[in-house]
């Protein structure tokens, strides 16, 4: 499951190359891979649907920045969003 997701998400990001910067078309495009990964992966619909969301709000219209490509600037949202969708920071486990 996991593998496919990988698989699926390098995919979307190698697609992005080249572009110099984030457009809607190009992001709306890819998005809507990730988001059907995301259901092939059995995550449920309404989070799939919120995480893309917040990636779109995030990556339209960003300039990309010089050290980076599109797709590694669309890897850095996602990655932020994840670890929102997350918690964002981490947790001691309580062990009593």
């Amino acid at each position: 499951m996991f593998e496919n997701l990988t698989d699926r998400l390098e995919g979307v990001f190698k697609k992005l190359r080249g572009h110099g910067k984030l457009t809607e078309e190009n992001i709306s495009e890819a998005l809507r891979e990730v988001r059907g990964a995301l259901l092939e992966a059995d995550v449920n619909f309404k989070v799939a649907k919120d995480f893309v969301a917040g990636v779109t709000a995030k990556a339209i219209g960003r300039e990309v920045a010089k050290s980076l490509s599109p797709g590694q600037q669309v890897i850095k949202i996602v990655h932020e969003e994840l670890v929102d969708l997350l918690g964002g920071t981490a947790q001691q486990i309580k062990l009593d």
